[in-house]
This record gives C-alpha cells, structure tokens and sequence, in this order.
C-alpha cells in the first residue's frame, strides 16, 4: 500500500492552510510565458532580494504564479490579500513598492492599470474591467499558484476531488456525474466528455488509456499552453479521475516541443504527484493504479488530429486514419483511449467537487460551463479570457477587450482556427457557444479569436489561414492536398491585382 493515503493528504492541506494563515502579505508576480519574455524571474529575484533587505521575510512572501491572463500588462505584479494590481513592473520599480505599498500601505499610482476608455485609474485586479465579467473557473487559481510547488495546488482544495471519487464514488457514477453536467470536449468538436467515456470504458480490453491533447497549433491560440504552465495540476487530476472511469492504467500527455515552460511544469508536477502518493501503484492507498509520461511533439499541425496524434506516440508520422473505429473503441497500440484536451481535462475536478448541478446551471442549454478564448488582434486588451457559454461578441470584444485600438471601426473576429470563419460586425450580438457559431459559418474551435478592423483585408485574411493550412497539410486527401494550394494560388493573384473583373480588394 501507498505510504500515502487520503487522511495523510487533508492533514497536509491543513497543515499547509494554517501556515498560511499566519502570512501576512503575498506578492504574486505573473510567470507565464509572455511575463517570462517581459523579465517576470528578474523581477522576482529582485523583489526576494528587497525583502531579505528590509527584513520582511517574515511577513512577506513572494510567489512566481501562473499566467495572469492579461498578458500585454505584465510583468503583472498583484499583491494579496487585498488584490492590489499593479502592471509593467520594472526593476526600478521593486523598491519603490517594497517601502510604499508594502511598508507604508500607499498605492503608487503610475503602477495601475488606467481604462482607455475613462481615463480612470483601477486599484484591485478585481475591478480591472479586462477581468470583472469574466468567470474564471478553470483559469480561476492560476494567479494564486506556484506551478513548481503541489502545496498551492493542494491548499487550494488542490486533489479532493481525486479523494472523493476513489472512496466514495464508483466509475459508474463518476462517468454519469460528468455526462449530466453537460461537458463537452474544449479541442473543437464539442463531443460529449461523459459519453465518449462511456463508450470507452464499455469496450472490450484489459488495457486502456487516456491521453491529453496539448498539441495546440491554431495561430493566437495559448489558452492550453497558459494552463499546463500555470496550473498543471488542475489537469493531472482530471486525467486521473477519467482514468478511474474507463478503466485505464496509463497516460500520455501530448505537448508539443514548443512549449518549454509547459513541459518544464508538468514534468515537474508529475514528479511531486508521484511523491505524493498521487500517481503509480495504490494511489493515496486505494486499488487504484495509474501513471502518465510526457510525449514532446515535433510541432505538426496535423498532430493534434487525434488519430494522427496517437500515431506519433506509437513512434510512426503523424498520419490520420479514417473513422470508426473510434479511438474510445480502437486507439493507441489498438486498445481503447480516450483523447480529451487540457481544458476540458482541467474542468473534471471542478464538476466532481461542486456537482454536476452546479456545472450545467453555468452557459447555454447545449453548451454548458465557461470557454477559455485567446482574445488577440487589433484590439485594446489581449490576453486569454474565460467567460460563460452564451456571453455575446459584443461584451467580450468590448466590455473584456476594450473595443478596437486605435478607435477604429470593427470589421470581424476570426474565430475556430484556420478551419473556423470570419463574423462580420452585423453579428456582434451573436451568443457564442458551439451551436450558434456553427449556424454562423464558424466554429468554436480551441478558442482563438482574433479582431480585425476596419483597415483589414479579408482577401488578405483568407490567404494567410489557407497558406498555413497548405503548408501544414499531411497531404493525404485530394481536396486537401491539391484544392488548398489551388486556393492560395487564386487568392495570392488577387492580392496582385492580377485577376481579371476584381475592382476591390476590400
């Protein structure tokens, strides 16, 4: 048996809570990849540094989290408990805010977010208007965590769900909790989580597994690069608890090799969870046993295709086959998996710790829960964002966004990735969930979604995404292989001017 055990976890979580309790101040300073490119370690360095200084260790605690989601501010600094945000940190900055805010308990002014919109200066992160009609439910505690360290994870209620699930629930009753909350795969297709476990943990093996789809390859899309790098943990126990549903003893985690930081993580949070008595044989002391490697992909579009995916695990290039059979029924090595991507793996502890109830009363009757959107493009705030199911265009390009930069006039938002489409400003007030997307010719995809204004050529539009889709292509299919290079011909003639009868590029 695990020397670890359920008892042995909550006592850690107390332990951990009480301790912190006694912390008077936390300095968060953002540590997600765009921070990391603004200077964010440097910035903690120094800020541990001041502290050693002025003595204040002892008071004062500096944590490196995960993305804030604003990334265009950071290095994004918030000092809890009170949330005080303060934005574009520089190292001239450090002691200014150790010996005013810290010490003193005077906000610096030039260090707050001012809205463009009224000129106003914003204390809280809170009241940031960027982050005040948001739900951050998946994206909720990256602000608060230290990904290198399982104790944030566990303070925060971090693995209760895995210990709920392993004492008192069945797979049965795990797998009907989540087809009742109406999940619904975050990769794209929006296929049912509940039921595509169902079919999987019905097939006929011994052996299963379960596999995390953190191939994310769309352009302007990071919202699954920001989670496994801010709170990988959140998604390790969701992969856990799936695969005590179906059944399956081991995992994969697909990330592609692009994403140092994520790999760098999770790498480290698999580490901790297996010391932890969270992963391996007899978890936390039950019968259950499961572990998960790390699988690096070489960074093909194609290899986020599922099929294709589990092709380059099995050491073969990333090829899609036809379906059925379905990977739940016939997948990895031939034996049945379940593929779900990092936000929807990310949802399952949420689901199993507040219920089913709970989770279906969030977004629109056939699109339940929040969706995490990589908001970038001609626009006043860019960052990811997680909002409700059924939120309009119009509040999240707007009352999230900040409108278009510049006071320019709205064109489209692009949203679904290459294979997704452009809405024009005439739907602004379309509900975005997966239904009302398609009707409109687009799709949810991952959840890129990029704004154009009015000095946007969709002509020019359309030849970027067709490009990168010709490139990209596996070449297998005709249409794919042939048409898109036909396609990006035609398009790049018409950017010339070369087409004869074009009057208007716009």
């Amino acid at each position: 048996m695990n020397e670890f055990n359920a008892t042995h976890l909550d006592k850690i979580r107390d332990e951990i809570s009480d301790s912190r309790k006694k912390q008077k101040t936390c300095i968060t300073i953002c540590g997600g990849t765009g921070c990391h490119a603004y200077g964010c370690l440097k910035v903690a360095e120094s800020f541990r540094e001041e502290i050693q200084k002025q003595k204040l260790q002892d008071s004062v605690e500096v944590r490196t989290t995960g993305c804030h989601g604003f990334c265009e501010r950071g290095p994004i600094v918030v000092i809890q408990p009170e949330g005080i945000f303060y934005q574009r940190i520089k190292l001239g900055d450090i002691q200014e805010v150790i010996s005013e805010t810290i010490i003193n308990k005077k906000v610096i002014n030039r260090l707050l977010y001012v809205d463009p919109r009224t000129n106003k200066e914003i204390v809280l992160e809170k009241d940031v208007p960027f982050y005040k009609k948001q739900k951050r439910i998946v994206f909720g505690n990256n602000g608060f965590i230290d990904p290198t360290d399982i104790r944030d994870y566990i303070a925060l209620g971090g693995y209760r769900a895995l210990t709920k699930i392993l004492f008192d629930m069945t797979s049965e009753e795990v797998i009907e909790e989540i087809k009742t909350s109406g999940l619904r795969g975050r990769g794209g297709a929006g296929f049912l989580t509940g039921k595509k476990w169902e079919i999987c943990r019905e097939s006929n093996s011994q052996l299963k597994y379960v596999i995390c789809n953190a191939d994310e390859g769309d352009p302007g899309a990071y919202m699954d690069r920001s989670l496994l790098e801010g709170n990988p943990h959140s998604v390790i126990e969701g992969m856990i608890i799936g695969a005590y549903a179906i059944g399956a003893s081991e995992g994969f985690i697909y990330v592609r090799m692009e994403y140092p930081l994520a790999v760098k993580n999770v790498t480290i949070a698999l580490d901790q969870a297996r010391k932890f008595g969270l992963l391996g044989r007899s978890i936390l002391g039950s019968e259950f046993q499961f572990d998960i490697h790390i699988f690096k992909g070489a960074g093909a579009f194609v290899s986020g295709e599922e099929t294709s995916l589990m092709a380059s695990i099995e050491g073969r290039r990333a090829f899609p086959r036809q379906r059925p059979p379905f990977p739940a029924q016939e997948g990895l090595w031939g034996k049945p998996t379940n593929i779900n991507n990092v936000e929807t793996w990310a949802n399952v502890p949420y689901i199993i710790n507040n219920g089913a109830e709970w989770y279906s009363g969030i977004g629109t009757k056939g699109s339940k829960g929040t969706k995490i959107f990589s908001l970038v493009g001609k626009i006043n705030n860019t960052g990811l964002v997680e909002v409700p199911m059924g939120m309009t265009l119009k509040e999240i390009i707007y009352a999230i966004g900040g409108g278009v930069k510049d006071h320019k006039k709205f064109k489209a938002v692009q949203t679904g990735g290459p294979s997704g489409g452009c809405i024009p400003a005439d739907m602004l007030d379309l509900p975005i969930d997966f239904e009302t997307l398609a009707k409109a010719g687009s799709m949810m995809g991952s959840g890129g979604m990029i704004v154009m204004d009015e000095d946007t050529c969709m002509v020019d539009v359309a030849r970027y995404f067709l490009d990168f889709t010709q490139q990209e292509s596996c070449g297998k299919c005709v249409p794919c292989r042939v048409g898109t290079r036909q396609l990006v011909e035609i398009l790049t003639r018409i950017t010339k001017g070369e087409d004869q009868g074009r009057r208007s590029r716009r």
